[in-house]
């Protein structure tokens, strides 16, 4: 459902591409960043918005309120719809080059509590550019909160509204999805796996994205600790997960990504999800930026996938 909310939203914002931003929304009222629960602005009347967005939960949801043709750059983590190609190319949002985004002009630079360094973004600050920071969301309230905040940021207030019922009812659909989870006996037991190039797999614990994204489809995360360490396959094998889930952030494409993995990993067939086949990729951007649109997605899909998971 939220591939066709994006979609709708991404298609609508060619229509609203001569809207500007009234001018108390990204005024410069001081040259200091301020978190978004201090100050939001008032709408701008006579500037043209040129927005700087940093993390890919925030750039989502920029384009889910029609505001994606007011972005004029992007961080490394952020996915652009097609017809984006002009949107300038960053850094990873936690790395940002104050030279590189001034050069851009913007009079909005929004990310979440993870962008900085702190240094760019003084000096951002200190050119009167708006930056505007927004807690990291883990929550349904956070996230919501955050869609009323952007709203107003970028004027879009009742884009924001239409989102938030929409998101109320995705939430809405997963919680009837993990009753049934639930009716049909234990949480199935899942383990996720962060593969890098030239590196270790890593399991995903507590207080990670995936753990979110797990929790919520109505799984149990068998890591056993918190954030991410390298596990042995033996010791992946002892766990006996139901369900594998993985996530390559290797700029080299692959094919089939469960089936490189089996091939690096071979003892993972002999879990119960390597038996059933039960292991699944889950899209970087949903494990970026806490809970956003993309970890709705994923484990709406993934509460549908363990539904099936209990009937072996």
């Amino acid at each position: 459902m939220l591939n066709k909310i994006l979609k709708q939203t991404i298609a609508s914002a060619a229509l609203c591409s001569m809207l500007t931003l009234s001018h108390s929304a990204l005024a410069h009222d001081d040259h200091t960043h301020d978190k978004v629960a201090n100050k939001t602005g008032a709408a701008n009347q006579t500037e043209s918005a040129r927005v700087v967005s940093a993390g890919a939960g925030v750039t989502e949801l920029v384009f889910a309120l029609n505001a994606g043709n007011e972005l004029v750059a992007v961080d490394s983590t952020s996915q652009l719809p097609k017809g984006h190609n002009e949107v300038a190319k960053l850094g990873y949002h936690r790395m940002l080059s104050a030279e590189g985004i001034l050069a851009l002009s913007p009079n909005l630079v929004l990310g979440t509590d993870a962008m900085g360094p702190k240094a760019t973004l003084d000096v951002l600050s200190g050119a009167n550019v708006k930056v505007i920071q927004l807690p990291d969301a883990h929550t349904q309230a956070q996230l919501l909160s955050n869609i009323d905040e952007m709203g107003k940021l970028l004027n879009r207030e009742n884009q924001a509204k239409t989102l938030q019922n929409q998101v109320n009812q995705s939430f809405t659909k997963i919680e009837k999805k993990q009753q049934q989870i639930a009716q049909q006996g234990d949480a199935p037991k899942v383990l996720f796996l962060l593969l890098q190039a030239d590196r270790p797999a890593r399991v995903g614990g507590d207080d990670t994205a995936a753990d979110i994204i797990i929790k919520l489809a109505g799984g149990k995360n068998i890591a056993g600790f918190s954030g991410y360490k390298s596990v042995s396959q033996e010791g992946i094998l002892s766990l006996q997960p139901d369900v594998i889930l993985i996530s390559n952030r290797s700029d080299k494409a692959i094919e089939s990504p469960i089936d490189d993995l089996l091939k690096q990993m071979p003892l993972l067939e002999h879990t119960p999800a390597g038996k059933n086949k039960h292991i699944q990729s889950l899209k970087p951007q949903a494990l970026l930026g806490g809970l956003g649109l993309s970890a709705i997605e994923a484990a709406d899909k993934l509460a549908s996938d363990f539904i099936n998971v209990n009937q072996y």
